[in-house]
């Protein structure tokens, strides 16, 4: 068998196989033997059938076409074995079966041509001057106060209101019922609740209902009237006038703990004795969580650096297989979520689907690839210690769960090749650090973005009912 090669686009190789007649001739009458000890042809034993009935039974056409499909598969695999050739994927046929069927001639030598995809080849630009500007997240105090604020609130007692009429802040227990006015005083679908609770605080129902609840007094009953904002999910609402009847049951305020040593105790189940303890490992928390922050905001610039630098030809194969992996984990957040991925992933979306993610799958390789290639350079491979370290520090969150043991290991080396080669890039890099928010989306990309939320949320008519 003689093999020629040649580089194809799109990380591929060309092979040209020539089957030696001897090779031609035997595939044939391999296949003729097989055939006659296989088939049931009335009148004959099987494996005893004459080859002038077989060929006359089956057809010689028929023989030929399987003899030769057989011939073609054991060729390449010998071709790519015999070439040491890292095949990706299934190679694709690039000569014409038909043509090749008509020109098989048993005992003479044939030739066909294959394209097989390979793993990329990465020549790499200058990786250790990289000029990269990045957002910076500026650990901010107040964001530290606001956490344990909304902890304390969490651990508030609600107290009954019984002297004073309501106001903001106070939490309030009403029945209410919606009308259309100028649809005939229309009942809204979805427009009322009994026994609703509801903070009162801007931006918690229609705009203007709970403006109108403060001053009212338990047991009283009022009319308020609201006008549904032009840009309201439910398009049959949109900018109309509304009247809400609300009867308020029972009027409560907020008591919130004391912000002492016991709080501490209660919101951190016992893990730190005192308040000042607590105060200091949120404020641990937030610095760290701004610096990890700052760190991938560099890492994200660094990568479109390298990615500019260094364009790879890409495997489809390899293309493919990375987009089944973004759908599949775009279904499984939301099925998190609690969304129907029935109604989204079905036969008729999914090769749209593939389309929309096709995209951020090559960009997800391209990156890899990358930093494979930097980390093959540099030596920056996670050592066994490290990588055992790092799988103990997320058992505990996998508790309970089964777990694939080999993908688990893939996936923690992986990471800590990315970290290990980020790290490394940013030492090299010279990083302009910028206020958070000035290296904004392109307004066309902002726009698009909003439209694709707006898509993929429902929202409830007034409130989620209690």
């Amino acid at each position: 068998m003689k093999v020629t090669q040649e580089r194809l686009p799109e990380s591929q190789v060309g092979l040209n196989i020539e089957i030696a007649p001897e090779a031609s001739r035997n595939a044939y009458e391999k296949m003729v033997q097989n055939l006659a000890r296989s088939s049931n042809i009335p009148g004959f034993r099987k494996g005893k059938v004459p080859r002038r009935i077989l060929l006359q039974r089956i057809g010689n056409d028929r023989i030929k076409a399987a003899a030769l499909e057989e011939l073609i598969q054991k060729s390449l695999q010998d071709a790519i074995e015999q070439e040491s050739i890292k095949a990706l994927g299934q190679p694709n046929l690039r000569s014409n079966f038909d043509e090749l069927l008509g020109q098989y001639n048993p005992g003479d030598a044939i030739s066909f041509s294959v394209a097989v995809d390979v793993p990329p080849s990465i020549e790499l630009s200058d990786y250790n001057n990289l000029s990269v500007k990045a957002e910076e997240v500026v650990y901010q105090p107040e964001k530290v106060d606001d956490f344990i604020n909304q902890r304390r609130e969490q651990k508030a007692d609600l107290v009954p209101v019984e002297e004073r009429a309501a106001q903001m802040g106070d939490v309030a227990f009403v029945d209410f019922k919606g009308i259309l006015p100028e649809e005939e005083n229309k009942e809204i679908e979805g427009g009322s609740a009994t026994n609703f609770q509801v903070e009162i605080a801007e931006g918690k129902l229609i705009p203007g209902m709970v403006e109108g609840i403060v001053g009212m007094k338990p047991e009283e009953t009022k009319d308020v009237s609201v006008t549904f904002p032009e840009d309201y999910p439910q398009e049959d609402l949109a900018g109309k006038p509304a009247i809400f009847s609300i009867t308020l049951n029972e009027l409560k305020t907020k008591e919130l703990p004391e912000l002492d040593d016991d709080f501490a105790q209660e919101v951190s189940d016992d893990e730190f004795d005192t308040f000042a303890a607590y105060k200091e490992s949120i404020e641990k928390q937030f610095k760290e969580q701004a610096q990890n922050q700052t760190n991938n905001n560099i890492n994200e610039a660094i990568a479109a650096a390298l990615m500019e630098q260094n364009q790879i030809d890409l495997p489809e194969s390899l293309v493919q297989e990375e987009t089944t992996s973004v759908l599949t984990k775009t279904l499984m957040q939301m099925q998190q979520m609690g969304l129907d991925v029935k109604q989204l992933f079905n036969s008729d979306n999914v090769p749209m689907l593939r389309d929309n993610a096709r995209p951020e799958a090559v960009s997800n390789l391209q990156k890899s690839l990358i930093l494979q290639e930097i980390a093959k350079k540099e030596a920056l491979e996670p050592n066994q210690a490290a990588i055992e370290a790092k799988i103990a520090e997320i058992r505990p969150q996998l508790a309970g769960q089964e777990v694939d043991e080999e993908r688990l290991l893939e996936m923690v080396t992986s990471d800590l090749l990315s970290e290990n080669t980020y790290k490394f890039l940013r030492d090299k890099a010279q990083i302009e650090l910028v206020p958070e928010g000035s290296l904004k989306e392109a307004p066309e990309e902002q726009e698009q973005d909003s439209e694709t939320e707006i898509e993929t949320v429902e929202v409830e008519v007034v409130a989620d009912s209690e």
